[in-house]
């Protein structure tokens, strides 16, 4: 594995390298490239960063200041498997070429900026984080939205809704029920071997690989698994794992899609969220309170808790997340903590007598969110939650569909919508600028894009479903 500037040099050098991509993320969480030829590469490309125009990036610079440049990262480099011409992707994070310093917008800045606020803290020096992406393969997908009409459609060969089609050429009938999807073999699981593809290009990529499985839903959701890393890392690893699952999708003539709630009536994709803290070495989260956690993973639980709804604008960012944060889908929408209740939003899973192995799984989370984002955002609200000893509460050990009206009332649940989650994190942001993570400016350009960009356009368009019940009127 290459870990300095010398040795991404010596690379393009001894296995003749041409094209460089250079990789980086925008604010709402999509990776954007550059190509450029080997000779633009040398030392200060690691320091000083290679210039680019950043006015045309989503929520970054005005065209009169668009001036910026893209640091490499030299421990991210892998050989892409998808470019014809052999090609070395190297991961980057923004400067402000005028004045040297990390852009306070560059959402793989303010991962590092949380990691060195931990460290400040005095509380650990490592946050681990490990998120478990769900995603649907479809065959086919279509969408239009016009003044006149709107519509969407997507379709799965596995997709249940199918299982009296002719044009198969012979229907074979091994269709996953709705909410049965976990995990059948094969011939009802027909994803396998694409499976099986997209986990070794991942491994090729760099990326610490552990499985692959059929998820709950019909109609082709998916998951695969690779091992946690530190913050920074677990997020470059989500970042490549997209990137595989997409394009290797796209080898076989099929679209995946990460959207939380792609099909109506059935389970959602979720990104459910390991962390831990460590310091010089050894985890902080195992003692001997509830199933095995210290004083200070039950307090990392309490900020996460107690800013669920402001974090949900970072970790649930767009209008679909809550079409998926429903009851009655395996959905984690009670903001409670439990070892076995998967309605909690806070999971503790059994992990057995290892200390290494104690951590806390944040359900929320889908993987619509940036990851740098997403993932620096738990850690300031677990690390708001040490500083100030926040009692979670007692955990929700019961079956929440067994809960009466009045008990489920006193269950604080998550947010109903982008809108309310927005507004949550307007009113509790200060955990957040703490520690100069994030900025204000962030914060407010944040609230604006999402308003602007998601929340008010989708307002303003009429739903195909309201013309059933209102047309007649």
């Amino acid at each position: 594995m290459t870990k300095t500037a010398e040795d991404v040099l010596r690379l393009i050098k001894d296995e003749g390298y041409k094209m460089i991509d250079l990789k980086f993320i925008d604010m709402p969480g999509t990776w954007q490239h550059l190509t450029v030829f080997e000779n633009q590469i040398d030392e200060s490309s690691f320091t000083d960063g290679v210039p680019f125009d950043g006015s045309s990036i989503r929520g970054w610079k005005a065209i009169n200041e668009s001036d910026m440049t893209m640091v490499l990262d030299p421990t991210t480099a892998w050989k892409d498997p998808f470019m014809k011409e052999p090609t070395l992707s190297i991961i980057c994070s923004i400067k402000e070429p005028r004045t040297g310093e990390w852009y306070s917008r560059c959402p793989r800045v303010i991962a590092h900026k949380a990691i060195d606020y931990l460290k400040a803290s005095g509380i650990g020096d490592t946050a681990f984080f490990g998120p478990e992406a769900e995603f649907f393969i479809f065959e086919d997908v279509r969408f239009d939205q016009t003044e006149s009409q709107g519509f969407y459609y997507v379709d799965s060969v596995e997709g249940r809704w199918n299982s009296g089609r002719v044009e198969e050429g012979g229907n074979k009938g091994y269709k996953p029920r709705y909410k049965e999807g976990y995990f059948p073999v094969a011939p009802t699981d027909t994803l396998q071997d694409i499976r099986t593809e997209m986990l070794l290009t991942m491994a090729d990529c760099g990326v610490p690989i552990e499985k692959h499985h059929h998820e709950v839903a019909t109609g082709g959701q998916c998951e695969l698994g690779f091992k946690f890393g530190t913050l920074v890392e677990a997020a470059d690893w989500l970042m490549t794992y997209k990137y595989c699952i997409k394009n290797v999708g796209v080898r076989h003539g099929k679209t995946v899609t990460f959207m939380p709630k792609p099909v109506f009536n059935d389970n959602g994709s979720g990104m459910h969220t390991h962390q831990s803290i460590w310091r010089d070495g050894q985890p902080l989260f195992a003692g001997d309170k509830y199933a095995g956690l210290s004083d200070m993973a039950l307090w990392y639980i309490g900020g996460i808790l107690k800013h669920a709804p402001a974090l949900l604008a970072f970790t649930n960012p767009t209008t679909n997340s809550y079409k998926r944060l429903v009851p009655g889908f395996e959905a984690p929408v009670n903001l409670a903590y439990s070892q076995g209740n998967r309605s909690a939003s806070v999971r503790i899973p059994l992990s057995g007598t290892n200390p290494k192995a104690k951590r806390l799984e944040f359900r929320c989370p889908d993987a619509t969110s940036n990851p740098y984002l997403a993932f620096a955002a738990m850690l300031c609200a677990g690390i708001d939650g040490i500083k100030n000893q926040i009692d979670p509460g007692e955990p929700l050990d019961v079956d929440i569909y067994d809960l009466s009206p009045e008990e489920l009332a006193k269950v604080p649940s998550t947010p109903g919508s982008l809108e309310d989650a927005l507004s949550s994190l307007e009113k509790d942001h200060e955990f957040l600028i703490t520690g100069g993570v994030f900025t204000e400016d962030f914060i407010g350009n944040w609230i604006n894009y999402k308003l602007d960009n998601e929340v008010n356009p989708m307002r303003l368009r009429p739903h195909p479903y309201e013309f059933a019940l209102y047309y007649d009127c």
